[in-house]
């Protein structure tokens, strides 16, 4: 124990992949399983950091990590920063001999004294793998069978390309009035790729660049342009919902969310080439992180998605929100039912009357 009180600490930006599974989160919490917790505690086991740093990483090793990730939700790019021995050999692997086969650290880099793996990112790219039966029109019954056509796949890529700029996001999270200025978001990217099938079920990968998000404010984003593709929302809803009134936006499910890559090229262009340090960057480690990509989150994803049927379970409710602005009354905050609502609902009654007279 000596000796290693003697090694010298230096800043370092570490990647991490994980599977989210059976964690209540990323961020390190008291009496709750988390990825932090995890990784801290793997960290001493292999004396890269002393036992009060993950005690009070904050304070003892200037431990800061680039975006949360919420309960279920996993990584293929995180990024943490912090002060660790730096003369302790072959770290990567000491570290990952004790942590679970979910967490994976793949790599770290030596960065300046004032890196901040959070304050240093500019931009965040997430992933949603979505069973593409989420956008079953509304008059069709869903089946596990769905396959999307190309004129519904161009209208989900028409629907995601409104996000695109800097709107007002206060009813896509919670907590956030419409006058504070971080309800504000930039939004650089949000796409949809080609569909493929795994075990029977159809899935597409959506990819969305911000330069931040808000707590649920992805997952809401998606659950309203659903919405809007199926027939159960106008065209307008998402325009509608940056406006100052509450709006009722649902939220999609966790399942399929994961953080993709973080972006430092700001630090990049400034440290990356000074002859001192390296680029925060990873590509040569993209191999490694596809693999684990695909082997230990997307299939996970799809038998998930198999046997749970999670996006199925949340699209049978999906017909309860209104879509709309709330309206005050003298009784309190009351929604009014969009006209898209009420159609929805005498689509209901038909196949309920066209089912029931087959049963006859």
């Amino acid at each position: 124990m000596d000796k290693v009180q003697k090694f010298r600490k230096k800043k370092v930006a570490m990647l991490l992949l994980y599977n989210g599974a059976g964690y209540q989160g990323l961020q390190k919490n008291p009496n709750a399983k988390t990825i932090e917790s995890d990784l801290l505690d793997a960290m001493v086991d292999a004396g890269v950091i002393p036992k009060e740093g993950a005690e009070d990483p904050g304070t003892k090793i200037s431990f800061q990590r680039a975006a949360r990730t919420d309960k279920g939700v996993s990584a293929a790019g995180q990024v943490v920063s912090m002060k660790i021995f730096i003369d302790v050999d072959s770290p990567v692997e000491k570290i990952n001999k004790h942590l679970p086969d979910q967490i994976r650290v793949i790599g770290i880099k030596r960065v300046t004294q004032g890196f901040n793996s959070k304050n240093h990112c500019v931009a965040r790219t997430y992933l949603y793998v979505i069973p593409t039966l989420a956008f079953c029109p509304v008059e069709k019954v869903v089946r596990e069978d769905f396959r999307i056509t190309d004129d519904i796949i161009a209208k989900v890529r028409s629907v995601l390309e409104q996000y695109k700029g800097t709107h007002n996001f206060h009813n896509f999270t919670s907590g956030k009035k419409p006058e504070e200025a971080s309800a504000k978001r930039y939004i650089m990217e949000f796409s949809m790729g080609e569909p493929y099938v795994r075990d029977g079920l159809e899935f597409a990968v959506m990819t969305v660049k911000g330069q931040s998000f808000m707590i649920h404010q992805i997952r809401k984003m998606i659950g309203i342009a659903i919405a809007i593709v199926r027939g159960l929302a106008s065209e307008d809803a998402i325009s509608r919902a940056w406006g100052h009134d509450k709006f009722d936006v649902p939220i999609a499910p966790s399942l399929g969310l994961l953080l993709d890559k973080l972006h430092y090229d700001a630090y990049n262009r400034k440290y990356g080439n000074d002859g001192m340090h390296v680029p925060v960057s990873w590509d040569e480690y993209s191999d490694v992180i596809e693999k684990f990509k695909e082997e230990d989150i997307f299939s996970v994803i799809y038998r998930t998605e198999k046997k749970k049927r999670k996006m199925l379970a949340w699209m049978s409710t999906l017909h309860l929100h209104t879509f709309d602005e709330a309206k005050m009354t003298a009784a309190g905050v009351q929604r009014e039912t969009s006209e898209m609502h009420k159609a929805f609902m005498n689509v209901r009654e038909v196949r309920k009357e066209k089912a029931n007279s087959v049963r006859l």
